[in-house]
């Protein structure tokens, strides 16, 4: 039921798009047409009458000419009105994306502030996001009531993981898609979930998405350039062996079991994948935590003895906390002591899971320095006012 102090007509102001067989409501005050979508672009479609001076297509005076839809699995094709202002992801890498395009302003909640790694903007010139500012939507739970309180534009979430992973009903969804304003994204961090049956979108195809829906053609060209340059150097030093690795995820600090994470797809592993590493836990046939493994102990990895141990860990993990709380411990440990890993000081900060263009700079920066420090050191591998000019948008001057 909608909460009596919101006031809501009534009336819906969307029409409705198919995902995954149920109706969700669809686009930003003039609805949404079509069912499933497959293609990989992000290119806006639909009533669009003229080029502004951005190269962008668009323009006219009138609300049909403005309108423009964009097209993602597994919502579909969703219209929008006009460009949207208020925003709410759920994830950090939605969240990211958002940043990354120069619309931080209109960022006003996250799924779980921890997870989300805004203090790495700290670094960027004139970029910030005060998470304390967020609204967290995680309240031992994730109820409608804060969405209708929100009242953003467009959810840049996938509806599908409302209803897999945080429990909605599918009418649930579609109620704040009609009421409030759109779902529009993918689950993209993760190829573990087997509800996961539609397009498995790449960080950058998924962005030029998110691009789409804010009308900022030049921002995600500026980004995807500078990605790949970053990558193509990166990728030019690594040595022919590269090590097989174990990406594990503490249930205590310091740790005595972790839950295990696959490289495998999804952009959570973008780094990984980007430094062509070896998955040490899927050649030992571990299940992924995310597809319901459960946590392993210090003598099933020695068993494995991967090459190197990467240790993820949410929120802003310095150097002397990892070292402090996990490191240090591994090295004192009677069985971990033992690992191949530990005794070549190759366990190593693993990063935040949800990573969109800037914190995969950062992450792939930090992986790299710490797996081949040889190589890498303490090297800035990216340009931090480069990044920072496409956000505020000083790159197009």
């Amino acid at each position: 039921m909608e909460p009596e102090s919101r006031g809501r007509e009534t009336v819906t102001r969307r029409d409705y798009v198919k995902y995954g067989g149920a109706l969700v409501g669809g686009g930003l005050l003039s609805g949404c047409t079509g069912g499933t979508g497959s293609e990989s672009s992000g290119t806006p479609t639909g009533a669009e009458t003229g080029t502004d001076a951005s190269g962008e297509t668009g323009g006219g005076t009138t609300a049909a000419a403005d309108s423009y839809s964009v097209s993602m699995e597994p919502v579909g094709e969703v219209e929008f009105g006009s460009v949207p202002e208020a925003w709410v992801p759920y994830t950090g890498d939605y969240a990211d994306m958002g940043v990354a395009l120069g619309r931080a302003d209109g960022l006003s909640a996250i799924g779980v502030r921890a997870r989300f790694g805004a203090h790495l903007y700290e670094e960027l010139p004139g970029v910030s996001v005060d998470k304390g500012e967020l609204t967290q939507l995680w309240q031992d739970g994730t109820g409608k009531e804060v969405y209708y309180e929100l009242d953003a534009d467009v959810h840049l979430t996938d509806p599908n993981f409302m209803v897999n992973r945080l429990g909605w009903s599918r009418e649930d969804v579609d109620e704040i898609a009609t009421n409030v304003g759109p779902f529009f994204g993918n689950t993209i961090f993760s190829r573990a979930y087997d509800w996961h049956d539609y397009a498995d979108y790449t960080m950058y195809e998924a962005f030029e998405k998110v691009a789409a829906v804010f009308r900022e053609r030049e921002r995600y060209e500026a980004f995807a350039a500078y990605h790949d340059e970053v990558l193509a150097d990166v990728q030019s030093r690594l040595p022919e062996e590269t090590p097989d690795i174990a990406v594990l995820y503490p249930a205590d600090v310091p740790p005595e079991s972790f839950y295990p994470y696959l490289v495998g797809g999804g952009t959570q592993s973008k780094h990984w994948n980007d430094l062509n590493v070896g998955d040490a836990l899927a050649a030992n046939d571990v299940t992924d935590a995310q597809a319901g493994g459960g946590t392993i102990d210090y003598e099933t990895l020695l068993e494995i003895d991967p090459d190197a141990l990467a240790i993820r860990l949410q929120g802003e993990i310095t150097d002397e906390y990892f070292e402090e709380n996990i490191a240090s411990h591994l090295r004192d440990h009677d069985v971990a002591s033992e690992l191949a890993a530990v005794k070549n000081d190759r366990v190593i900060y693993g990063g935040l899971t949800y990573q969109g263009p800037i914190i995969h700079l950062f992450q792939l920066e930090r992986a790299a320095r710490g797996l081949y420090p040889e190589e890498f050191g303490d090297e800035t591998l990216f340009d931090r006012q480069r990044v920072a000019d496409i956000v505020t948008g000083e790159f197009r001057a």
